[in-house]
C-alpha cells in the first residue's frame, strides 16, 4: 500500500496561445475545472498505475470540497484520512500555453490548516510501503510525517524551498525537477546537483524533461533513463504522474532501471492529453506502452 500525505486543489485551467505578460489580458480558447493538487495528483496516479493508496489530507466545505473527494474516491483512494474543514479548498490557477507549457498560481486553502498526521493517520503510513510527501502543505507538517514514518519517505520537493535538514534526514528518495535541483544547491548542472544532494540523501532521482531522468543513490550507482517520445497537449501533472508510478513500481520490488522507464512512460502518457488527475494513464496503458521499451534488468 502507498500512503499519500499531501495537497488537495481544485486546479482552474485557462488554454492560451501564450501566457499573459504583466499587465497584459490575452484571450484564452478553453477553460476546464479539474480536480487536482500535488498529493491528490500522486494519489490518483499511484491508483491508477495499480497501488492500493491512501490519501491524508484536508478540503474545505465549499463547494469544490466534495467534489475532490469524488475524483480520488473514483480512482479507487482510500479517503478514510481526508478531514472537511471550514472555509475554502485549496485552489490552483493554471495557465496552460500551445505546446503544454503552464504556470501556476496555488492557494492553500484548506491545505494549510493541515498541522501534522492524526494517530489514524500515522496507523495508515506504518502499513504503507512508501509514503509520498510534497511541499504544498505546511513545512511542519511535512516534517511531521517524515520523521514519523517507518515506511520509506519519498519527496517531491514542490513548490520548491528550503528543506530543514529534519526532512532530508527521514528521506529514503528525493524526485525533484533539474529547477528544483538547482533552486536546492546552487549548482546547474544536473549531474553536480545529483552529487551533491547525494550527500543528504540516500538516493535521488533529477527529472530533465525530454532529456530523461537521472538516478543515483549512496552505494554508488549511477543511471541516466531516456524520456519516453511523447507529443505535448498539456504537462500539467506530469511530474506528479511520475512520481505517483515511480512509487508503485519501486514498491513492487523492481530495480532503478524499470522504476525509472515506468514513471516515465506513464508522465509521457500523461501529457499528451489535458487536465491534471484526468490525464493519468492505468496500469493497463502503462503496460501496453512498455511492451516495446525492453529492458536489461527488470
Amino acid at each position: 500500500m502507498i500512503t499519500v500525505f499531501g495537497s488537495a486543489n481544485m486546479d482552474l485551467v485557462a488554454y492560451v496561445p501564450r501566457a499573459p505578460h504583466l499587465g497584459e489580458t490575452v484571450s484564452g480558447t478553453e477553460f476546464r475545472t479539474v480536480p487536482g493538487g500535488k498529493g491528490a495528483n500522486q494519489a490518483i496516479a499511484a491508483a491508477r498505475a495499480g497501488a492500493e493508496v491512501s490519501f491524508l489530507g484536508a478540503v474545505g466545505s465549499d463547494a469544490f470540497g466534495p467534489a475532490l473527494r469524488a475524483a480520488l474516491d473514483d480512482a479507487g483512494v482510500n479517503t478514510e484520512g481526508l478531514r472537511t474543514v471550514d472555509g475554502p479548498s485549496g485552489i490552483a490557477h493554471i495557465v496552460v500555453e500551445e505546446g503544454g507549457g503552464n504556470s501556476i498560481i496555488v492557494v492553500p486553502g484548506a491545505n494549510g490548516t493541515v498541522t501534522g498526521p492524526s494517530e489514524r493517520d500515522l496507523e495508515l503510513i506504518a502499513g504503507s510501503d512508501a509514503l509520498l510527501l510534497q511541499l504544498e502543505l505546511p513545512m511542519d507538517a511535512v516534517v511531521a510525517a517524515a520523521v514519523a514514518s517507518p515506511a520509506p519517505v519519498i519527496l517531491t520537493p514542490a513548490p520548491v524551498a528550503e528543506l530543514p535538514d529534519e526532512l532530508l534526514a527521514a528521506m529514503t528518495l528525493l524526485v525533484c525537477n533539474e529547477h528544483e535541483a538547482a533552486a536546492i544547491t546552487g549548482l546547474g548542472a544536473p549531474d553536480r546537483a545529483l552529487e551533491a544532494l547525494l550527500e543528504r540523501v540516500p538516493e535521488l532521482v533529477v527529472t530533465l524533461g525530454s532529456k530523461g531522468a537521472l538516478y543515483g543513490s549512496r552505494d554508488g550507482s549511477r543511471l541516466w533513463a531516456p524520456a519516453v517520445p511523447a507529443k505535448a497537449v498539456d504537462t500539467t501533472a506530469a511530474g506528479d504522474t511520475f512520481v505517483g508510478a515511480l512509487a508503485v513500481a519501486r514498491a513492487e520490488g523492481h530495480g532503478a532501471e524499470y522504476f525509472l522507464r515506468f514513471a516515465s512512460t506513464a508522465a509521457a502518457l500523461s501529457v499528451q492529453r489535458p487536465g491534471a488527475s484526468t490525464s493519468m494513464p492505468y496500469r493497463r496503458d502503462i503496460d501496453r506502452a512498455l511492451e516495446d521499451q525492453p529492458l536489461a534488468n527488470p
